[in-house]
């Protein structure tokens, strides 16, 4: 009967925490277009920021909770669902596109952060990621932040002034400034009670089944609180916007690292318990693998073959947790 209610507690704070973040996004998008903030620094902050929303209130609530091993696992498992799981299931749909900013700047800021994270974690300090490595994580967070902003409004300049206006929505087509703040305050209160149910559903089926919370947080939490990034890319890709679909996923790593990982170290600091060497070995060769697929052809495209092999990594993977959190 416990396991039935911590099934349901999980369950419903994962519907509350992924509907909150969709209000959220939706409310805030509203909000910036109505004081006249670009379309594109809108997509870049608060648009990306949203589908990273679930993550961060799972992660920064399980930090508060002293659960160092759901907080990063967490972000591990969503950051090698989203480059293997979500790029590749996108891919079997439509090629999935990794040009310009996004191949140039984004993967190698991703690889950046994941071996910064890696050596703050297992290499440098006591075994653990300190607050002041956690501060060092947003820190760069911000001037990675502050670079896409200063690049993408250099490249938004070079669009004509009609074209912009053209593609621009008018007010009357954005949601009223009323509606809008309602959807921020649901949006919040969603995210805040859901996280927490979610985390406390996650913990306690952990407990019920005799597995790590590690195990739990690396498979059946970081998938569930990467549905949106899923969602996002297969849409966005059957809609034909590839680079959105490629986007969001390296996007939404960065995010998971630097500001998650970040924010979580400075409230607690993070000692990676069950987390083991292969599963941020797996992280970091899921990224290193998609920025060599994406190089080695001049379109700098994942194609379905590219995918296949993808997903195919990411099940080797998750076969291996299972077998390997069987009792001898």
């Amino acid at each position: 009967m416990e396991l039935t209610l911590n099934i349901v507690q999980f369950v419903v704070g994962l519907v509350l925490v992924v509907k909150g973040a969709d209000l959220l996004t939706d409310g805030g998008s509203a909000v910036a277009r109505r004081l006249n903030v670009s379309s594109l620094i809108i997509g870049l902050t608060i648009v990306a920021f949203g589908t990273s929303l679930p993550e961060f209130v799972v992660s920064t609530i399980s930090a508060t909770k002293g659960n160092s091993d759901m907080s990063l696992g967490n972000v591990v498992g969503s950051n090698i669902f989203n480059t293997l799981g979500v790029v590749g299931i996108t891919a079997l749909f439509c090629p999935v596109a990794c040009r310009g900013a996004l191949f140039r700047r984004d993967i190698p800021v991703n690889i950046f952060a994941s071996v910064l994270a890696v050596c703050f974690l297992l290499v440098l300090g006591s075994g653990e990621m300190s607050r002041m490595e956690g501060v060092i994580m947003l820190a760069v967070f911000v001037c990675y932040l502050a670079l896409s902003i200063t690049q993408t409004v250099r490249s938004d300049r070079k669009r004509s002034a009609a074209k912009e206006e053209t593609d621009a929505p008018t007010l009357d087509a954005v949601m009223p400034m009323w509606k809008a703040v309602i959807f921020i305050v649901l949006g919040l209160v969603a995210l805040i009670k859901g996280g927490d149910w979610f985390v406390d559903g996650a913990s306690g089926i952990a407990t019920r089944l005799g597995v790590s919370q590690s195990i739990i947080a690396l498979t059946i939490v970081s998938i569930g609180t990467s549905l949106p990034e899923l969602a996002t890319s297969v849409i966005a890709a059957r809609k034909g916007d590839t680079d959105m679909a490629m986007g969001n996923v390296v996007g939404s790593n960065i995010f998971n690292l630097l500001l998650i990982v970040g924010t979580s170290a400075v409230i607690t600091p993070i000692r990676p318990e069950g987390i083991s060497v292969v599963d941020l070995a797996v992280m970091m060769t899921a990224i290193v693998t998609l920025g060599i697929m994406c190089a080695i052809n001049r379109r700098h495209s994942i194609n379905k073959v590219k995918g296949a092999i993808l997903v195919a990594m990411a099940t080797a993977y998750y076969v291996f947790l299972v077998v390997g959190s069987q009792p001898a």
